[in-house]
């Protein structure tokens, strides 16, 4: 399962010439995939929740660094909730992670992005729903006054402002030649928004040790390499694996490492080992601009609401 992921990502982002010639061969099932999502998006009609609702994604499949985005985000306001479906859980349905002051279950069942805003936002309610609208029908019930939604551009039956991350890649196709799960509709109001222009990432080791292993399981993890101390050795694992406590003591093992280097969406599941963990703490400063047009988006909505 982890070499046939991992031949994806390299496929989509970094594809071989092989890969390539397989990409140009899928272009026709390529393009309608594309105008299906384009009739599909044309298709939905657009519901109001009376909330104001944040859109943070991407178009493409895989990591983008969404949650540390959302994070940045939600952390300014009040009355803020964050939904979210919840990949890689153990659950299907509904769950409230977080009700804003206490933490209602595990990582099992929340998945690691739900458990790292809880952990994060201690503030913030945190909620698990495949439905989004159920997710906020209930975020509402729990007395949210602005919702984010974690990877929703697909949804355009639900009224809110979209903010996309831009994320490059050498394979610009759209499914199943490219990464891409859907195009820039142009009747859409949506926020572009461009690393090291928009926001910019910002990386804290703590808990340092003199010998690390990186053990994580992110898309794409070689993203983190920017940021990366020295290290004994990278071992990756396919997004939102579920790790065992074997695994880790056997790479610990092997490299004679003091400590095992992980990012916080790992550190959520593997803290329960009670091994010794260093993290690398990633967060972004937003570009004030981004909060003002959130701001102007609030202020509009409220003006149609009186």
């Amino acid at each position: 399962m982890k070499k046939v992921v991992f031949w994806v990502e390299e496929y989509f982002y970094n594809p071989t010439l092989t890969q390539k010639l397989l990409s140009f061969f899928l272009l026709p099932l390529s393009l309608i995939y594309c105008f299906y999502m384009y009739i599909r998006f044309k298709s939905k009609k657009v519901e109001d929740f009376g909330i104001d609702i944040i859109s943070v994604g991407n178009l493409n499949v895989g990591g983008s660094g969404k949650t540390p985005l959302v994070s940045a985000l939600a952390s300014r306001y009040k009355d803020v909730a964050v939904i979210l479906r919840g990949y890689g859980r153990k659950s299907s349905g509904l769950f409230v992670v977080s009700d804003g002051s206490r933490i209602l279950c595990d990582v099992n069942i929340s998945g690691d992005e739900a458990m790292v805003y809880a952990r994060k936002l201690p503030h913030v309610k945190v909620i698990v729903s495949e439905d989004r609208k159920k997710g906020i029908n209930k975020a509402k019930e729990l007395g949210a006054k602005i919702i984010f939604l974690d990877d929703a551009y697909s949804k355009h039956d639900i009224k809110k402002l979209d903010i996309l991350i831009n994320v490059q890649s050498k394979n610009g196709f759209c499914l199943p030649s490219g990464p891409f799960r859907e195009r820039l509709w142009t009747t859409k109001e949506v926020v572009v928004l461009r690393d090291e222009e928009d926001f910019k990432r910002v990386v804290e080791l703590k808990n340092k040790s003199d010998k690390m292993s990186l053990v994580t399981a992110i898309a794409r993890p070689q993203r983190l390499d920017g940021y990366l101390p020295d290290v004994i050795s990278k071992n990756y694992f396919e997004d939102h694996h579920s790790f065992t406590k074997k695994e880790i003591e056997d790479i610990l093992q092997r490299d004679g490492s003091d400590s095992i280097l992980v990012t916080y969406k790992d550190f959520v599941k593997l803290e329960q080992f009670g091994l010794k963990l260093s993290l690398l703490d990633l967060h972004v400063e937003v570009n004030e601009n981004i909060f003002k047009i959130i701001d102007d988006y609030r202020g509009r909505n409220s003006a149609k609401k009186d």
